[in-house]
């Protein structure tokens, strides 16, 4: 357990692969600055890799104040070992309050092994961070300015408050899209710190032998139109239709996890609380039911509009405009109208 240090940073592990940085790290930047504020701390992020310096300035924009770079060509593709070492080391080198970690599969993979190598208490996957007063139930006593670190839990059916209390830093994991990317600054400056953390032979047991990287096919987090396709579609046949509406409308096409885990999509197209969380400017729902796993991806969407045939269904409650009907017969009548308009 580290000493608890009531004015330790608050800390972001930027993420990067080949020179560039994943785009949950920008948003976590954001978020971080947020809480630093309140607390009264710096705002600081861990930048691990070979050559990486250079991506510091982009962190100073998004509201970082110091950036710790560890520079070592035996850091240039992650291993979970070496990395682990890397953050415990720099952890208990400067006693940061808190450590943010994006959720994705590298951040799923060190940062619990980062929690158990500090015996530190971890929350995965949150979709929001908050600072508060806390009341801990047994002792009553008052801790001051924690970190909530809220996420579902149950299936999805409850919303959940974590808090650590006597085991710090307080670390987290934060899924993507979550955090609203802010507008950075170009003209902000900070501190980079180079950093120097022993790798022994012990930590580089693996040698990496061939790397093989398959490149995303579809891009959600970045359309500004979605047209997302469900269970109640039906078949693989009929989501055909999903796809011949997104791309009359120029849109990206998405799926509920019924539709991923009944093989109509992939799963690169899932939105939800195991997919992606997207904030498109219109996003068509058609036979979605709308459970609060799926809700919690895209009910932040500009505009939402619905189609089931069932008119009591949960996605009503988030959407903008409801049509209630048959998908089979509503989509064609949408494609139509919208080429004849085109």
């Amino acid at each position: 357990m580290i000493d608890v240090n009531r004015q330790g940073e608050v800390w972001v592990f930027a993420e990067q692969e080949d020179g560039s940085l994943h785009d949950i790290v920008l948003e976590l930047c954001g978020k971080a600055r947020e809480l630093a504020d309140i607390l009264g701390v710096r705002a600081a992020a861990v930048l691990p890799g070979t050559a990486v310096t250079p991506l510091a300035r982009r962190l100073f924009a998004q509201g970082i104040d110091t950036v710790y770079v560890v520079d070592d060509p035996r850091l240039k593709h992650y291993q979970t070992t070496p990395y682990e070492r890397v953050m415990t080391t720099l952890v208990e080198r400067h006693k940061p309050q808190i450590v943010l970690f994006g959720a994705t599969a590298l951040g799923r993979d060190l940062a619990p092994r980062v929690a158990s190598a500090l015996r530190a208490g971890m929350t995965a996957d949150c979709t929001d961070l908050q600072i508060s007063d806390v009341v801990e139930p047994r002792s009553k006593e008052v801790h001051a300015k924690l970190l909530l670190q809220i996420r579902p839990a149950f299936g999805g059916n409850i919303i959940a408050t974590i808090v650590n209390f006597d085991r710090w830093p307080q670390m987290a994991t934060v899924r993507e899209g979550v955090m609203p990317l802010r507008d950075g600054d170009s003209s902000r400056q900070g501190e980079i710190v180079q950093e120097k953390v022993e790798l022994d032979d012990t930590v580089l047991a693996l040698r990496l032998i061939q790397r093989h990287i398959e490149p995303r096919k579809i891009n959600l987090k970045g359309a500004r139109v979605i047209v997302a396709g469900g269970g109640g579609v039906g078949s693989k046949a009929d989501f055909r239709l999903i796809h011949e509406l997104a791309g009359v409308i120029g849109g990206a096409v998405g799926a509920s996890r019924a539709a991923v885990d009944s093989g109509f999509i992939a799963k690169d197209h899932q939105i939800g609380q195991t997919g992606t969380t997207v904030r498109p400017a219109l996003y068509i729902a058609a036979g979605i039911s709308g459970a609060v796993q799926h809700r919690a991806g895209m009910e932040e969407s500009a505009k939402i509009i619905a189609i089931n045939n069932d008119r009591e269904a949960p996605i009503f409650s988030v959407a903008h405009y409801g049509i209630v009907g048959d998908l089979k017969r509503v989509i064609p009548m949408m494609i139509k109208s919208l080429r004849e308009r085109q």
